[in-house]
């Protein structure tokens, strides 16, 4: 080895060394981050805030919230929402971009975000039975063992069941053909105040058709621009929408199917009708970019994210809707009534005893 290479050699070994050292930072920096969320929210002991002014109480969460945000570098926004010259056939599903943490680091993130979703997703629901029309919308898509149920079940973890919907769209009925394909959807929107999740939703009606060839070509193209049309109805009615893709790998899916295979517990999750849509991959990634290209606009983009590593989907899936449900920027409600009266009937009850 003549003194060039040794020269090559060495430095290339100092710069290995220094971007470990980057690394570990990077991780310890995530680590920091939620240990000083935590301990803001009182949530490393399980202690109380102690805070009951409502303002303060609001601050806390926003002020939470941004730390929360802060983690992800660059931000989820800027690193999944589609953009012209994304392709979905392209990306890494085993990829975890902007999270420098560990699979640790994020379940413990998911939990101190699902703390504050189920603090903001009161405040919306207080808002619905006070009148108001706020509500949100969550579209899960993604091919099968995408982790779409596992997702509902982490990131709702702490959340009120008064208040969240949840609802799974499959092969239309006969009822549900009967009529616009729209008309299933709009049953299940949420009621002002709740929160809706869909598993599939009326995406199924572009994409399927495009795959299959189920309706002619004109049918299914014209739905673009009602779905467009739809979603900017719903959000000028006060309901936003998040869209979200669940971009699993080929390997990891058939990881998931096998176990489904191996696991008496699992035969219930398995269709071998699974294996038809995966023997069309590549026709479902054309027709799932084709939906992004037409359907993510300025008010309802879509989100492109890699989920072969659970824990980085569900934390991802976590951020989005804390931060859409904070950026709804609500406010506990008034008191609508006498509330002088209300403790002096309280106090006389308590004297008639």
């Amino acid at each position: 080895m003549d003194k060039q290479e040794k020269a090559e050699k060495t430095e290339k070994a100092k710069m290995d060394k220094l971007d470990k050292k980057i690394a570990k930072a990077d991780k310890q920096k995530v680590a920091r981050t939620l240990a000083s969320v935590a301990k803001a929210t009182g949530m490393d002991d399980g202690a109380d805030t102690g805070y009951s002014d409502l303002e303060r109480r609001l601050q806390l969460a926003e002020e939470s919230s941004g730390k929360l945000s802060a983690v992800w570098q660059p931000s989820i926004d800027s690193l999944l929402r589609f953009r012209p010259g994304m392709r979905v056939a392209d990306m890494d599903g085993s990829a975890h971009p902007g999270f420098d943490g560990t699979k640790e680091d994020a379940e413990r993130f998911i939990e101190l975000s699902s703390h504050q979703i189920a603090f903001y997703q009161e405040l919306l629901y207080a808002n619905g039975v006070d009148g108001g029309k706020r509500r949100m919308l969550l579209v899960l898509q993604g091919m099968d063992a995408s982790g779409k149920g596992g997702i509902v079940r982490h990131v709702f973890r702490q959340g009120n069941p008064m208040g969240i919907s949840y609802h799974g769209f499959g092969k239309p009925t006969e009822e549900e053909k009967a009529h616009d394909y729209l008309w299933r959807i709009r049953k299940e929107l949420p009621q002002n105040g709740w929160i809706k999740i869909f598993d599939r939703s009326h995406y199924e009606d572009i994409v399927m058709p495009h795959v299959y060839g189920t309706y002619p070509e004109d049918v299914w193209r014209a739905r673009y621009d009602e779905v467009n049309d739809f979603e900017n109805a719903l959000i000028d009615d006060g309901c936003s929408v998040i869209k979200i893709f669940l971009v699993v790998s080929r390997d990891c899916q058939k990881k998931h199917f096998l176990g489904r295979l191996d696991d008496p517990h699992k035969y219930w999750k398995f269709d071998p009708s699974d294996l038809d849509a995966r023997a069309r991959w590549d026709d479902y990634m054309d027709a799932w970019q084709e939906v992004f290209e037409k359907t993510s606009t300025r008010r309802a983009p879509w989100y492109l994210v890699p989920a072969d590593h659970r824990w980085y989907s569900r934390a991802v899936v976590s951020e989005l809707l804390r931060v859409g449900l904070r950026d709804m920027g609500l406010n506990w409600p008034p008191a609508h009534f006498d509330m002088a009266e209300a403790r002096r009937r309280l106090e006389e009850e308590e004297d008639e005893q």
